[in-house]
Order: structure tokens, then sequence, then C-alpha cells
């Protein structure tokens, strides 16, 4: 008993892309991150964009159609990864927005 030691999960940057790259996480951060007039409001529209990828992603991976970022019991969520992927679409946006008017 004494010679068993935790093991660490490890993820690959694989596991870790389509997380990040979720459709629906991207339009959302996108569109709300344009929208947003003000800086702090990208960090509402990132938890916004990660509340509604998930849900969207959980009820597609429910009815057993393929999806790139599947949320399932047997899948990897990766919340952390998705929330500053989400942070960051937000932020792209919200700052081409601020270039584009000027």
């Amino acid at each position: 008993m004494s010679d068993v030691h935790p093991t660490v999960p490890i993820v690959t940057l694989w596991d870790w892309l389509p997380a990040a790259f979720d459709p629906v996480l991207v339009l959302i951060a996108v569109w709300l991150g344009w929208k947003a007039d003000q800086f702090g409001k990208v960090m509402i529209v990132g938890m916004v964009a990660l509340a509604v990828s998930v849900l969207v992603s959980w009820a597609i991976s429910s009815m057993g159609l393929p999806w790139i970022a599947p949320v399932r019991s047997d899948a990897l969520t990766l919340f952390p990864v998705r929330f500053v992927a989400a942070m960051i679409w937000a932020s792209g946006a919200y700052a081409a927005r601020r270039l584009a008017k000027g």
C-alpha cells in the first residue's frame, strides 16, 4: 500500500483546443464582446459565453450527436480553458470594435 502514489491526469493540448474553439463559445463571446460598451463587461460576457456554450454542448452531447467540444461525464469539460478562451475572444472583439470606431 505504501508504494501507491497519486496519479495526475495529463491533459494534452489537443484536448484543450476543442474547448477553446467551441463554435457556440466563439460566436457568443465575439458577438457580445463586440456589443460591450465598457471593458469591465468583458468578464460578464466571458461568463455568459461559458454558460451558454456548456449548456448547448451538453444538450448536443446528450442527444448522442457528435460535437467538437462535448460535455459528458466521461469527457473533459475544461471550464477554466473555456472561460479564458471566452475572455480572449470577447476582448479581441471589444478591441476590434474600439479600433473600428476610431
